[in-house]
């Protein structure tokens, strides 16, 4: 993204493009444009100082802004955080570079969350001795069988010490459906404005809570049984992550029955609009997509990939062609928005434009049109997010296998197995100066360096099962293990006790 003003004093607001950078932009003073007066060869001392007003302005809104992760993968799930010093290597097995460690009861696949000082996150707690949860690379259908009663909980930690400031109890029920074995009750990931923390939970209900842990409204959804479209007995559970969008909150419902796309006022919880779909269960967020004044909500689901006006909740385009079970959220980057999906035998990867208007469905045996820049029928991923930073679009396959391809042109870069053959992946990779994120279940993150050619950089032990993306915040990561959240810093106290 750029933005400039070439005028006399040749002030110059210069941003990496988008999908090149998290959202935050570079202000540079520039002497020497080219369209510097040719009279004097220097900035009037008065033009000076407006331009070093405007930087220390811009530079603080900058930083400011730098240093939240407000939702699933941070600002519209781009999952990039440059500029904020992320640590490369730690290992907590020893202690190393981890600034605290704070136990969270139950069990949960949702990210960490991130607003100035403030870190949240949710979960369930079952009131069995166990529930059944498996990891790994397996293809069971299974429903966990634990109905005991849960409690749906919200905690509010702070960032730089792990303590918890206050934890608040959304519900108490016996659950409405069952989840996959591999899944959770809390596996949506909360979404904040720095005012309001939303928490969605599936059929217990769309909580609103303000910064101090106050109950500021609930919405009741009914239920939302998301499982097995082949046989309904096969219950999986929520897991599509709401979103903030001018004011309103928007959460996508893909069930076995009266599916649809809804948006609540931030303020209030009323409803705004809602909008019904023809599909069948989703798991994938929805994702905002801007471009030359216009916005869409797009959305990934099994019949169609689709476009809404976020105002409305119209729908404005459609395009067929996807997997059977997706999973993945759309991202952007480039001025397109990239969508993917990997239950096979299709495996699609779509490069959209922001012109998409009607059907926009691919002919057979064509890989683009007005509204699509490029496509291709494998290579889609199935549980993990894809990436767009610098030039490239990165996917990641369950099995840890890593794609590099042209953001553009969707030519493919390289290929590589991150780890062993035995590895799985759930977590979607994030990525922040010049370094990509891999979360492996088996309890290790991965660091390979981002471009054009494939190096690891760096192996770090967690010690515990990893299913949730992790978070990155003024210098920290904020990694989600199955028993304990891990706050990580380079150069932390190796011998910081465990928050409590």
């Amino acid at each position: 993204m750029r933005l400039r003003k070439c005028t006399v004093d040749c002030l110059v607001y210069e941003g990496l493009k988008e999908a090149k950078t998290s959202a935050a932009m570079r202000p540079v003073i520039s002497g020497t444009h080219s369209c510097q007066s040719s009279v004097s060869g220097r900035m009037p001392q008065a033009k000076q100082s407006t331009a070093l007003l405007l930087f220390i302005l811009l530079f603080s809104f900058t930083a400011a802004n730098a240093q939240n992760w407000p939702a699933f993968r941070g600002a519209n799930a781009t999952g990039i955080a440059d500029g904020q010093n992320a640590p490369t290597s730690w290992d907590a097995t020893k202690n190393t570079n981890i600034a605290w460690k704070t136990e969270i009861p139950g069990l949960a696949h949702a990210s960490p969350i991130v607003w100035g000082d403030k870190l949240f996150v949710v979960t369930a707690v079952s009131g069995a001795p166990q529930g059944k949860f498996r990891h790994g690379l397996f293809g069971d259908v299974d429903s966990d069988t634990d109905l005991s009663k849960h409690t749906w909980k919200i905690y509010c930690l702070d960032k730089k010490t792990g303590k918890i400031l206050w934890e608040r109890v959304a519900s108490e029920a016996v659950p409405k459906i069952k989840r996959h074995i591999k899944s959770t009750h809390a596996s949506s990931s909360p979404v904040t404005d720095g005012k309001y923390v939303v928490a969605f939970f599936g059929s217990e209900g769309l909580f609103c809570y303000d910064f101090n842990g106050k109950l500021v409204w609930k919405q009741d959804l009914g239920v939302l049984d998301s499982g097995w479209f082949f046989d309904a007995d096969y219950q999986w559970g929520m897991a599509s992550s709401p979103i903030i969008y001018k004011g309103n909150v928007i959460v996508q419902c893909d069930t076995q029955k009266n599916s649809f796309i809804a948006a609540f006022d931030l303020k209030t919880g009323k409803e705004v609009w809602r909008s019904k779909r023809d599909e069948i269960p989703s798991w994938g967020s929805p994702t905002i997509f801007e471009s030359k004044g216009r916005a869409l909500v797009v959305t990934n689901a099994t019949k169609r990939i689709r476009g809404y006006d976020p105002a409305t909740g119209k729908e404005l385009f459609e395009l067929s062609g996807n997997s059977e079970v997706t999973v993945g959220t759309p991202v952007v980057g480039h001025d397109l928005v990239f969508v993917t999906a990997g239950y096979p035998p299709i495996q699609p990867i779509y490069a959209i434009k922001p012109s998409a208007i009607g059907n926009i469905t691919l002919p057979e045996g064509k890989d683009s049109n007005e509204h699509i820049a490029w496509s291709k029928t494998r290579g889609g991923t199935y549980m993990p997010t894809p990436l767009v930073y610098g030039d490239y679009l990165y996917t990641c396959s369950n099995n840890g296998v890593l794609t590099c391809y042209n953001a553009e042109t969707g030519e493919r870069i390289y290929q590589q197995r991150i780890a062993g053959q035995s590895n799985a992946f759930t977590a979607s990779p994030i990525a922040a100066d010049g370094k990509l994120y891999f979360a492996g279940e088996d309890g290790d993150v991965f660091v390979v360096k981002a471009g054009p050619q494939y190096e690891l950089l760096a192996t770090n032990p967690i010690g515990e099962v990893l299913m949730a993306t992790p978070a990155i915040s003024t210098g920290m990561i904020f990694v989600r293990g199955i028993n304990h959240l891990y706050g990580i810093a380079d150069g932390a106290a190796s011998k910081q006790k465990a928050a409590k």
